[in-house]
């Protein structure tokens, strides 16, 4: 009998310690998935963007809270290229914001503009709701009706139908890799109507995230977390992609964009992994909003341009 407590104790222990995915213990695959623990001034950083943001739209010219779908919700801002001599259309990127689905929103991310609109392309912030007005295949359901409103409606903005890309940072980056992977002939668009995808910190496999906290508010049957997974839909990716990540970044924010990147490369596609080192989760998009750097080269690079050697200095 006095075997009993301590035989309780120790099935307590190794329930604990149990593997639920991969080496992780449930703990460890809580905290693998949750940013925030990893980085004491993720607050300051986001307040930071939000006022950078309001700084370039208070200087730059910009179509506010343009309406693309039925909710009021559905709204992006679309930032005009710096004035050119050219008159043909300008490519467009359209960015994904993050908020792990249920966070910020398009005015979180104006200050990205300069370094798309420096180099002659439109910046298009994009706003849809959140967790838990909606639920995610709601989210990806307005996403993917944003690029079809965009597709359909750039000559309206100067812009290039046949030249539209995506980004996507955190839980955008999610949403911009299942808008990648979408098969959008089966929606009446062109297979290709993304030409490019830049991944910037984000989650493609959706199974073990759905194993940690996060399943406490994203509910999802078992067939929406395969399909809205883009590491499963590969065979639909037709574009070239940049998989970013920072080196300070959780375990599973390093893992998941090089388990994507390989499997992408297996299937024989374009796919190029680019990790930043020193950078946290929060600071990714510091380092695209500057282009001098090697990620907003990139970004550039994936839409046929080149930095502005007159925005934010001369790279």
């Amino acid at each position: 009998m006095t075997d009993g407590p301590s035989c309780s104790a120790a099935g307590a222990q190794s329930a604990a310690a149990a593997k639920v995915y991969l080496d992780y213990t449930q703990a460890e695959l809580d905290r693998a998935y949750d940013q925030r623990a990893w980085v004491s001034n993720a607050e300051d950083i986001l307040k930071r963007y939000a006022a950078e943001s309001a700084k370039v739209r208070a200087r730059l010219e910009h179509r506010y809270g343009v309406r693309y779908g039925p909710s009021d919700d559905e709204t992006l801002d679309i930032f005009p290229p710096a004035p050119s001599t050219s008159a043909a259309p300008s490519p467009i990127h359209v960015h994904v914001h993050g908020g792990a689905w249920r966070l910020l929103g398009k005015d979180d991310v104006s200050f990205l503009a300069p370094t798309f609109v420096s180099a002659g392309a439109i910046y298009i912030a994009l706003n849809f709701s959140k967790i838990p007005a909606v639920r995610l295949p709601d989210m990806i359901a307005q996403a993917r009706r944003a690029i079809a409103w965009i597709h359909a409606n750039a000559a309206q903005f100067d812009g290039d139908p046949a030249r539209i890309h995506v980004s996507g940072q955190s839980s955008g980056s999610h949403m911009a890799g299942v808008l990648v992977t979408t098969d959008w002939a089966g929606l009446g668009l062109p297979a290709d109507v993304i030409k490019s995808g830049l991944l910037i910190s984000g989650m493609y496999d959706l199974r073990p995230v759905m194993m940690s906290a996060r399943s406490a508010y994203v509910k999802l049957s078992a067939a929406e977390i395969l399909d809205l997974s883009a590491i499963l839909h590969i065979d639909r990716l037709r574009v070239p992609i940049v998989v970013v990540y920072g080196s300070r970044e959780t375990p599973e924010f390093q893992r998941q964009p090089a388990s994507f990147v390989d499997a992408v490369r297996s299937a024989g596609k374009q796919a190029k992994l680019l990790r930043l080192e020193g950078v946290n989760h929060f600071e990714l998009l510091s380092v695209l909003a500057d282009a001098k750097t090697p990620l907003a080269h990139a970004a550039l690079e994936l839409m046929g341009l080149r930095p502005s050697l007159h925005e934010n200095g001369a790279p």
